[in-house]
Parts: C-alpha cells; sequence; structure tokens
C-alpha cells in the first residue's frame, strides 16, 4: 500500500468517527446508529444510494437488505465484487418509516459524500435512484429519463464519470425495471476499464 493510500484510509476512518457523531439535522434524534458507508477505500466505483433502511440502521452497514442483495448479484454477474466497490448513501441516517429524505436533511448529509468521494478518488460514481442522481448529477430530470447514460462530472476536487441507475429497490417492485437495470449495470466494466473522465468545458 503507497503512503497516499494509508494517508487517505486514515482520513477515511477519522471522516467516519466524526460521522457517527452527527448532529447537523433531526435525524439524530431518532438513529440507531450512522451508517456511513462500507467497502473499498481505494475503489474505482462507488456507489450512492438514497438513505439507509431498518436493515442499515440496525446493522450500521449500507444496502444490507434485499435491494443490497439483489446489487451484489447484478454486480457479480458482470464480474464485479461487492467487496471492491463503496457503497454510501445521499444521507447517513434512516429517515422515521423510511420516508423520503428532506432537502435540508440531503443539505447537511453533503459534506459528509463529497469528503467520502475525495478521499476514496472513484473513477465511476453510480447514482442508485432519483435522489442521489438529482444531488449529483445538479439536474432536475428524473432517473426514469436520466439511466443509463454516463456523463463527465466534477464533483468537489473529483472529475468522475456519474452514471444514473435506478435503485434496487424499484427493480425489486418491476420486472422491466429490473432489466433496465441490469443493462445499465453490463455498461459499468467498459466505462471502469477505458479511458479516465475528462471535462473539455473547464
Amino acid at each position: 500500500m503507497s503512503a497516499d493510500q494509508t494517508r487517505r484510509r486514515e482520513a477515511l476512518a477519522d471522516l467516519f468517527r466524526e460521522a457517527r457523531e452527527c448532529t447537523l439535522c433531526s435525524l439524530c434524534d431518532s438513529r440507531t446508529q450512522v451508517v456511513f458507508g462500507a467497502g473499498n477505500a481505494d475503489a474505482d466505483l462507488m456507489f450512492v444510494g438514497e438513505a439507509p433502511g431498518a436493515a442499515e440502521d440496525r446493522q450500521g452497514l449500507p444496502f444490507v437488505g434485499r435491494s443490497g442483495s439483489l446489487l451484489t448479484q447484478m454486480l457479480s454477474g458482470v464480474g464485479i465484487s461487492r467487496e471492491d466497490v463503496f457503497i454510501a448513501n445521499t444521507i447517513k441516517c434512516r429517515p422515521p418509516d423510511n420516508r423520503n429524505p428532506k432537502p435540508e436533511e440531503i443539505e447537511s448529509c453533503r459534506p459528509w459524500l463529497f469528503e467520502q468521494i475525495r478521499l476514496i478518488e472513484p473513477k465511476v460514481v453510480a447514482t442508485l435512484g432519483n435522489f442521489s442522481t438529482k444531488l449529483l448529477s445538479g439536474e432536475a430530470t428524473g432517473i426514469t429519463k436520466f439511466h443509463g447514460r454516463p456523463i463527465v462530472k466534477r464533483l468537489g476536487s473529483r472529475v468522475v464519470f456519474l452514471m444514473p441507475l435506478f435503485h434496487p429497490a424499484a427493480a425489486l417492485r418491476a420486472t422491466g425495471t429490473k432489466e433496465l437495470l441490469a443493462d445499465d449495470i453490463a455498461k459499468l466494466p467498459p466505462l471502469l476499464s477505458g479511458p479516465a473522465p475528462v471535462l473539455h468545458d473547464e
């Protein structure tokens, strides 16, 4: 492991310890624990979902329920191990009754997510569902029209391929969506093995 990798991993561990004590929004009053994210701290591929659910709130890990199982299965189908990616959410605490995140909650959590992206240094950031896609793309376009089309985006100090994907929870509800998600995930390996993302308008 290089000195830079060691430094970034230590900084990510420090960020996790800091995030565990976060009280920036009212979700700190109802959570069991902060769901910071999990996976390879040097991942080329990072997933950003919506918010922790009940199972995630209990275990402190992202995507441990049915949605996570489907995501793991689909990644395996294209030769990507879940241990090789990093998975986080737009917000780090479970909203009561699994309601949608509020704008002020997303805004409060934004610095945590952007610092994770800076420290992990992914090449591809795949957004899962509308909330993460709209936050990281800066566009109001819904996931139905936006999915499967990578764009080059600057996220903080990091230039990445942003790949909008349907949320696995939506894929569990509809066979057609599941097929679209599988097709879009199949586009990730070529993106990872190809040239680095370059912003041409800077």
